[in-house]
């Protein structure tokens, strides 16, 4: 039987990562299994030797970061794509103006609630609040959640009518028909982009295997999986 190849990757790249590994299999047969977590649960785990995979997919500063410590094989890391943070709102309820700045801060103080995750992509939307001058005036009505599907269900369950989250855009669509409309993105001004890599674990047990699904991943193939699953081009 062909060995298993295992994937530790980040949760916003998952439609994307997830098809390509399916596309793989059927294309060579080798058996694929991914697990899925925030950035940070990522560096803990790569940094304390308990990633149990063979390929990372995670934020390029993980990537390199762990490249650096000698926990990636150097050289092996290939870009896949970046995710945009992105405002979405329950379907059927009033679509906020988030056209500017001005606009954005004017609906969050509007808002019933505001919804984010414990991520990094929440770490920064933690600090692009405070920036706007408008945390204390929301923190009793601001909700995070661990993971950025936990928050797309948490708004698609919701009853309030002017609830608002943010989410990774790749993220936003997959609920996107389970009640969640994805608003758009956050201004120019305070947009947030955030490019991935998948790359090869130092210490992975299917090693030449996961060569050539890391191989498969930067391939034109996989790119075209990337842009339908919402992956914008990587700068």
């Amino acid at each position: 039987m062909p060995a298993t190849i295992r994937i530790l990757s980040a949760g916003a790249p998952k439609l994307g990562v997830g098809r390509c590994a399916e596309a793989f299999t059927g294309k060579t047969g080798n058996p694929v299994d991914i697990t899925f977590a925030t950035a940070p649960v990522l560096r803990e785990r790569v940094k304390g030797g308990e990633a149990a995979a063979d390929l990372l997919v995670a934020p390029i500063a993980l990537v390199k970061d762990s490249t650096a410590a000698g926990l990636v094989v150097d050289g092996s890391a290939v870009t896949i794509g970046s995710v945009i943070a992105g405002v979405a709102v329950r379907q059927g309820a009033a679509i906020p103006d988030i056209s500017s700045v001005d606009a954005l801060v004017a609906a969050l103080l509007e808002a019933d609630a505001v919804l984010y995750n414990e991520a990094s992509s929440g770490q920064y939307i933690t600090s692009m609040i405070e920036k706007l001058g408008i945390a204390g005036q929301i923190a009793a009505r601001s909700e995070r959640l661990p993971t950025g599907a936990a928050v797309m269900k948490r708004l698609a369950g919701g009853s309030a009518p002017r609830e608002i989250a943010f989410g990774q855009i790749t993220e936003i669509r997959r609920f996107e028909g389970e009640g969640v409309v994805l608003v758009g993105p956050l201004p120019a001004e305070v947009g947030k982009k955030t490019s991935y890599a998948a790359c090869l674990l130092a210490g992975a047990a299917a090693m030449e295997p996961a060569r050539t699904l890391l191989a498969f991943m930067g391939g034109a193939d996989a790119r075209k999986i990337y842009a339908e699953s919402g992956l914008e081009a990587a700068d």
